[in-house]
């Protein structure tokens, strides 16, 4: 498309929206389903809104701007997500919600008439850190989690997704799942540091690796640090930490533990209690499914030899994903067309695109993450990478549309 997008208003947009949350250090806090999250999603719908976009919500709160407002088609569909982690930055997600509105504006502002609508979503929960699973909303979306079950899911003070949703107003009248939109296409920072450090312009996403997550709650005894001998302790500490490092030890490809809750927690007592996460990620099945047989064979020796009961909870499963070889192929070649640098990988993070690949075709455009750094308030992607992602995509979804 000849036309490009208004990089600067992008940029203010994207500040904007990265003030709702500050948390005074350059990040931003805006955790799912939150008084922040609702001024998040308020302020989308106003922009959304005022381009005389159709606002859709559904039964968990994913929001859709359709444009034009009338259309009944299959859209050409784009997006991500409002919702940080606790210490994110400005343009995880952000990013692709609001490059998807601006080339929206742009495709209106141009007067182009397309064969088919385009729409703009933001998707609820992405990141997981409050209600899991991560991708929640376009889990549901597609139909890969009943409703009831997405509505009735708790985050750790007990508090429910249904409840948050009517309380801040975005429990929708729209059914879930939806019907499939004709093609989606997610630009999103890549969050590591492969593109910057080979030179990549863009970053043309062949699929996303396989989530699996995993919270062990480990039951020892309490007793006096002073006088218990280190034979006769049953220490939930110490046990989780060497199923930390049977994680890193294990793991083909990545294996992390993000959260580490010790009771009574207490400088001078051996813990009676452990809550810990794991996450595992791979590109390939069949090493994923062998790295948590391997670690769970781990733990249960770790749990025997030290006395302590081990309960496992999956929190989260997700196979590898590929995407469709067309859209891989059409995301690179209107790239170069565009005179950008290319390289093909997979995503290491989740992404709601690999839910939507499910229904429909799908593709991703990553633009570089300055250091490789992201969930982390230093986030950062340049104002000239930002919008040669935002043209890529708005190229994208013109020539899907036609």
């Amino acid at each position: 498309m000849p036309v490009k997008v208004d990089a600067q208003r992008l940029l203010r947009r994207l500040d904007e929206l990265g003030q709702i949350g500050d948390t005074g250090d350059g990040g931003v806090c805006r955790l799912a389903l939150t008084d922040e999250d609702k001024l998040g999603r308020d302020l989308l719908v106003t922009w959304m809104h005022d381009l005389g976009l159709r606002v859709d919500v559904d039964a968990v709160g994913n929001m859709c701007g359709t444009w034009p407002a009338g259309a009944t088609e299959a859209p050409v569909l784009c997006g991500s997500h409002l919702d940080t982690v606790r210490t994110g930055g400005r343009y995880d997600g952000n990013l692709g919600v609001l490059a998807g509105l601006e080339a929206i504006e742009t495709v209106i502002s141009s007067g182009a008439e397309l064969a088919r609508p385009l729409a703009v979503a933001s998707f609820t929960g992405e990141e997981g850190a409050r209600f899991a699973p991560d991708m929640l909303g376009s889990l549901v979306y597609v139909g890969g989690m009943p409703v009831e079950q997405a509505l009735s899911t708790v985050d750790r003070d007990g508090v429910s997704v249904g409840e948050e949703l009517a309380r801040i107003g975005y429990a929708g009248p729209m059914p879930c799942p939806a019907r499939p939109p004709h093609a989606y296409v997610e630009l999103h920072i890549e969050q590591g540091p492969v593109l910057e450090a080979e030179g990549a312009a863009i970053g043309v996403v062949t699929g996303v690796q396989g989530i699996s997550w995993t919270e062990l709650a480990i039951t020892g005894q309490a007793n006096h640090a002073g006088t218990t001998p280190m034979h006769l302790r049953h220490d939930a500490g110490y046990a989780a930490a060497a199923i930390a490092v049977a994680v890193r030890e294990l793991c083909p490809r990545v294996g992390t533990v993000g959260r580490l809750d010790l009771h009574p927690d207490l400088v001078n007592v051996v813990a009676a209690r452990a809550v810990m996460t794991v996450d595992l990620r791979d590109t390939d099945e069949a090493a994923l499914t062998a790295a948590e047989k391997a670690l769970g064979e781990r733990w249960a020796e770790i749990g025997l030899a030290e006395g302590c009961m081990i309960t496992a909870r999956r929190l989260a499963r997700f196979e590898p994903v590929g995407f469709d070889e067309a859209m891989v192929d059409l995301v690179e070649g209107v790239a170069h067309e565009h005179g950008h640098t290319t390289m093909r990988l997979p995503s290491g993070a989740g992404h709601d695109a690999q839910m939507l690949a499910r229904v429909c075709p799908t593709g991703m455009v990553f633009v570089p993450s300055a250091g490789g750094i992201s969930h982390n308030p230093a986030e950062h992607t340049s104002p000239e990478d930002i919008a040669n992602g935002a043209n890529v995509l708005l190229d994208l979804l013109v020539r899907l549309a036609q």
